[in-house]
């Protein structure tokens, strides 16, 4: 989007800079990068950079609303709800697709939204490793509102760890050696002296849940939670204590939060910046333009049973269609010119948003999946390259 840049980039790369970058990505922590690392970062025009902020912050104040959380109490799934819900979520994701409008310029258009973490840490260690190779212009920034490395981590341990002692505190996840995010679970407990723990290991008493480190046990006070309900599901995991418990802990990103701000939000919002979407059990009758849309189960993670060949007979099929969406497409742009061809862009904008009441989500950081396949998923950038995950640079707004 920034000419000048993206030549300049295009001339300095060269397989083995890049090999260097992925080396020091794979060999820093405990874990390597188990997602294809893409072999740039992209450069946000301002205009561009602010219609994501315009964007994302449109959005999140539709979520801080009356009506949202009138719309929201429909979200959770019988059976699902965990006592001692939080006010509001702690880690807000707003998923755009960067496409063109009718003049000819980018713009952002919505593409999912979670009330759940993402790589918080690992965004900060690929700014700083990018950085290292390439050629980021000084006063460009991945970060928003001024955040730096210390600043950035502060922020984390405040959300996370509170006053608490950080031994108190885990990560909590499903086998989390075997996920493909493994790398993030590693660079937080570095960052904040926190441990990561499999959901299998946690022990429960009375209301209290406990863990063991070096032979010895320690109670949990705060859970920073990375566990997703429908992978807990389909696995069938099987453990000391349910999520529907009433525990003596503090969920930092409540559960519940995974299902009210999620696909489910997506009918509710209105904005220039958001595709029209509806639920497919509210349709009277369906679009005459089916092919311009695509058909999303409500409560799934990382784009499963996404269908974006939409049919009348596919639709008629559904035996809950109220638990489908169908969401307009939208076209991504071709935005980033590669040596074998443009890449398309998927920007994920992250929030926190602090315990305390007075104090709005705030804007942190963003992570890119770049993309020359039909979707933005592993299996449709197979043997491509110059595509996967990256980060966004833009000008100081």
């Amino acid at each position: 989007m920034i000419p000048e840049i993206r030549k300049r980039l295009n001339a300095e790369f060269s397989e083995t800079r890049y090999d260097a970058f992925i080396r020091e990505l794979n060999t820093t922590y405990q874990y390597p990068t188990d997602f294809r690392s893409a072999e740039t970062p992209i450069f946000l025009s301002r205009d561009l950079a602010m219609h994501l902020v315009a964007g994302a912050e449109e959005v999140v104040t539709q979520l801080q609303t009356s009506e949202f959380k009138q719309h929201a109490t429909t979200a959770i799934p019988s059976g699902l709800s965990v006592p001692n819900e939080t006010p509001h979520p702690v880690f807000l994701q707003v998923d755009f697709a960067i496409c063109k409008d009718s003049s000819g310029a980018f713009i952002p258009q919505l593409i999912e939204l979670q009330g759940f973490p993402s790589l918080y840490g690992y965004q900060a260690f690929l700014n700083d490793t990018t950085r290292k190779h390439y050629s980021i212009p000084p006063t460009f920034a991945a970060a928003f509102h001024g955040y730096v490395r210390e600043t950035y981590t502060n922020l984390l341990r405040e959300v996370i760890i509170g006053d608490a002692n950080p031994m108190n505190v885990i990560l909590l996840e499903i086998e989390p050696e075997t996920q493909k995010t493994r790398i993030d679970f590693a660079i937080m407990e570095q960052m904040l002296g926190i441990r990561t723990v499999c959901l299998t290991k946690v022990k429960k008493r009375g209301r209290k849940l406990f863990y063991t480190i070096g032979g010895q046990e320690m109670q949990i006070d705060r859970i920073y939670n990375r566990v997703i309900f429908d992978e807990m599901q389909r696995k069938a995991v099987s453990a000391d204590f349910s999520f529907t418990d009433d525990l003596d802990v503090y969920w930092v990103g409540h559960p519940n939060w995974y299902f009210r701000i999620s696909k489910h939000t997506l009918p509710f919002l209105k904005s220039v910046y958001v595709p029209e979407c509806h639920f497919v059990s509210d349709l009277n009758e369906y679009p005459s333009d089916l092919g311009r849309y695509v058909l999303k189960p409500l409560y799934s993670f990382a784009g499963l049973g996404v269908d974006i060949d939409v049919t009348k007979e596919k639709l008629d099929a559904l035996h809950e269609p109220s638990q489908f969406l169908l969401q307009r497409k939208v076209e991504y742009a071709d935005l980033i010119e590669t040596p074998d061809g443009y890449a398309k862009a998927e920007i994920r904008m992250m929030f926190i948003w602090p315990e305390t009441s007075e104090q709005k989500p705030i804007l942190v950081k963003n992570l890119v999946r770049l993309s020359k396949g039909r979707m933005m998923g592993v299996d449709f950038n197979k043997n491509k390259t110059w595509v996967g995950s990256s980060i966004a640079y833009h000008e100081p707004l």
